[in-house]
């Protein structure tokens, strides 16, 4: 609980027997609830989860039957979270490539009341350069080249987009169409071009970050099927903003940067 606000980490799970238990031990005391969602894990990630949410009463664990994809996974977590009642959901990933103890920072920013996203950045402070933290060069420049494209085509000064930490005010995530989203990677991009489609306020952080072999990683294909992912939904903003294209998952009226209140 923070500023009298139910607080939510939803964590989509893959193969993350390795790491789950630590993710979830170094979260703040202001978390209420825990959502923990496996896309059917090959590893023992069940077996791991199962016997933390026997001792602890703030997890809810959820399992796939069968592996329906990364964004697929967040819809479920962000559907259960809102059956909590929840006022902020944090989507920290369990295999600690971030730290779960930002989540405090960022959930304050959305209880203050100045924010309703909150994003984990890699980019910003020390992480400006490559291969701090072990982040790959090449995945450095894409981000980055990633990013500039789209605060041209979006109107915005995000340092990244790419990021898998965020925080949702509950408002968020009952306006948003996210259904209509993919069930693959590209959900993390749509879901911000729906952000600020909808005038939803943005803030940052600064984040430190992990590389290492039990950190999930999409390959470099995959990498690529995303990059083009995120330069088509950019695009879409841009086209849809201006009247010119109708997308399925930016629905009803364009509305702009809502104020502080």
């Amino acid at each position: 609980m923070l500023e009298k606000k139910n607080i939510t980490v939803v964590m989509p799970a893959y193969n993350a027997a390795s790491t789950l238990k630590k993710s979830i031990k170094d979260l703040p005391d202001i978390v209420d609830n825990i959502v923990v969602v496996d896309d059917y894990s090959t590893d023992k990630t069940v077996k791991v989860a199962q016997e933390l949410a026997k001792k602890d009463k703030r997890i809810y664990f959820l399992q796939h039957k069968n592996n329906k994809g990364y964004g697929a996974n967040q819809k479920t977590c962000y559907k259960k979270a809102l059956e909590l009642k929840s006022d902020i959901v944090i989507m920290v990933h369990p295999d600690y490539q971030y730290s779960p103890k930002l989540a405090t920072a960022m959930a304050a920013m959305i209880a203050s009341g100045h924010y309703d996203v909150v994003l984990a950045s890699r980019i910003l402070g020390k992480q400006l350069e490559p291969n701090e933290g072990g982040m790959p060069k090449w995945r450095w420049v894409s981000n980055r080249i990633l990013t500039l494209v789209q605060n041209i085509l979006c109107n915005n000064k995000m340092s990244e987009y790419h990021t898998g930490y965020r925080a949702f005010s509950a408002e968020v995530l009952k306006k948003l169409p996210l259904e209509q989203n993919s069930d693959d990677f590209v959900f993390d991009n749509q879901m911000l071009v729906q952000v600020m489609y909808y005038g939803f306020r943005m803030g940052e952080i600064s984040c430190p970050t992990r590389y290492f072999e039990e950190a999930s990683s999409i390959n470099w294909k995959r990498s690529v099927v995303y990059g083009l992912g995120v330069l088509k939904s950019s695009l879409q903003y841009y086209l849809a903003i201006r009247g010119k294209m109708k997308v399925n998952y930016l629905p009803g009226k364009h509305i702009a940067t809502r104020s502080i209140d």
